[in-house]
């Protein structure tokens, strides 16, 4: 049985947008509601914790941001959190606590979970990355298909999400190798680890060593 559902991928006590899964199955769910909820939940930050700029921008004031990068809203960034040198965030974003968006990166319409690293010329778009999950330099999340019809994903059953553009879903404590594509509606269950260079699409089972296409490991045979 594919372990793709919300429960199966993620800890939502590590996010500030917990309340954003409630009452839905599959993550990608949220992808169509992403920046209303920031525009709902921005405007209940505590002002001792959370500097507003702008009409739609949240920024934690622990928080540390890179004079160059460009921030467009709506974007909740939570205490603690980096976004570093040239970092380009389009909107609907939230940075987790202690998450580190870096140079050159660039960010709409996700989530990103506490202390997920997206640090070196990474692109995510239309993606929810899970607690801890890290993408290694040049990996990207492909969030629309050539042919530009809507995105199945595909696992031991066939889902059907209604959305043109679905990047990844990543569980907690995912590994995500340099270089590497995750295709359109990709689903990365918890605790994997993706080899550099690799092309990934469907679904890759929890616990488990992506090496290449038809070709994933249990962690436990190594």
């Amino acid at each position: 049985m594919d372990k793709i559902k919300i429960k199966d991928l993620y800890d939502l006590n590590e996010t500030i947008a917990a309340e954003l899964f409630e009452g839905k199955e599959y993550p990608w769910e949220v992808l169509p509601e992403i920046r209303d909820f920031i525009l709902k939940l921005g405007e209940t930050l505590p002002p001792d914790k959370f500097e507003k700029r702008g009409e739609d921008i949240w920024v934690a004031k622990s928080a540390k941001v890179a004079p160059t990068a460009s921030l467009n809203g709506p974007l909740i960034i939570d205490e603690e959190a980096e976004v570093r040198h040239c970092a380009f965030v389009r909107g609907s974003a939230i940075v987790g606590k202690g998450a580190v968006v870096g140079n050159s990166t660039e960010l709409k319409n996700v989530v990103l979970f506490n202390k997920v690293q997206v640090p070196h010329y990474n692109y995510v778009g239309d993606s929810i990355l899970g607690f801890k999950s890290h993408m290694g330099a040049g990996s990207i999340t492909s969030n629309v298909k050539s042919d530009k019809k809507l995105v199945v994903v595909k696992g031991e059953e066939k889902y059907e999400t209604g959305l043109k553009k679905f990047g990844a879903m990543l569980g907690d404590n995912v590994e995500v190798g340099c270089g590497s594509i995750l295709n359109p509606g990709s689903v990365i269950g918890r605790d994997v680890n993706i080899y550099p260079l690799s092309s990934v699409r469907g679904v890759v089972r929890e616990h488990s060593i992506y090496k290449k296409q038809g070709e994933v490991v249990t962690k436990a045979e190594n």
